[in-house]
């Protein structure tokens, strides 16, 4: 049996022609599901959420921010302390314009190795960083750095009043030195859309914020509407 403080690394079966992804094979979706956390929305619904993982400062975010202005449309930033300390103007715009800021912890650590209390600390760090910036006092929704988790490490998220946000749709586009132009992104995120899709991007993508506006308004032709967490209802398991 595992114990509590397994590692496991998130990990999908990626949707093609608009099938549903599965976290099936993986070993973890009873303990997503336990503690509330978040892979799929509903699927039975035409329903899109946008998240961004905001480590560091790439050069791209403002332009990000500009598309979701642009378009009118919510997203998520889970930022990490490194972000927060160097990039006030941007978090504070975050705010100002309506998205979600989330917790991406305060070193970006393997928060399997952490102690139930170091896990706060990270955490709070953030929390409290972020809200003497923005005034915004309250974060709902947390993101484990690189996907690593445990059954203590959701238990202890949420014990804190954090939802643990995953995702279903994601491409390797984190690396600044391997980006292949703004049609491969594209590419990417169309290919896997699929309803009550999260969908993971990363700021630091070149890529991302030159696709951004189509992704937007291409998905939208296929019927799809872009909608904030806090308005996920429905979490789905499979």
């Amino acid at each position: 049996m595992a114990s509590s403080a397994q590692p496991y690394h998130f990990g999908f079966k990626k949707s093609k022609n608009g099938e549903l992804p599965s976290i099936a094979q993986e070993g973890f979706m009873n303990i997503l599901q336990k503690n509330g956390s978040i892979f799929l929305g509903d699927a039975g619904q035409k329903e899109l959420y946008l998240t961004f993982d905001n480590g560091y400062e790439n050069g791209y975010t403002a332009k990000v921010l500009d598309v979701l202005k642009a378009k009118k449309v919510p997203a998520a930033f889970f930022v990490t302390g490194h972000f927060v300390r160097d990039q006030p103007e941007l978090l504070r715009r975050m705010n100002d314009e309506g998205h979600i800021i989330g917790n991406h912890s305060w070193s970006h650590p393997d928060m399997t190795s952490l102690t139930p209390e170091q896990i706060r600390t990270e955490l709070d760090k953030v929390r409290e960083a972020s809200a003497r910036i923005t005034g915004q006092q309250k974060m709902s929704f947390v993101r484990p750095p690189r996907g690593i988790f445990s059954s203590r490490v959701l238990e202890t998220c949420k014990q804190l009043g954090y939802t643990n946000v995953f995702w279903s749709a994601a491409y390797r586009d984190w690396e600044t030195d391997r980006q292949q132009g703004a049609g491969y992104a594209y590419q990417q995120v169309m290919s896997q859309l699929h309803p009550g899709a999260v969908i993971l991007l990363h700021s630091v993508s070149k890529d991302n914020a030159e696709a951004l506006s189509s992704i937007i308004d291409d998905a939208r032709k296929q019927g799809y509407t872009f909608k904030s967490l806090d308005e996920l209802k429905v979490k789905m398991y499979r």
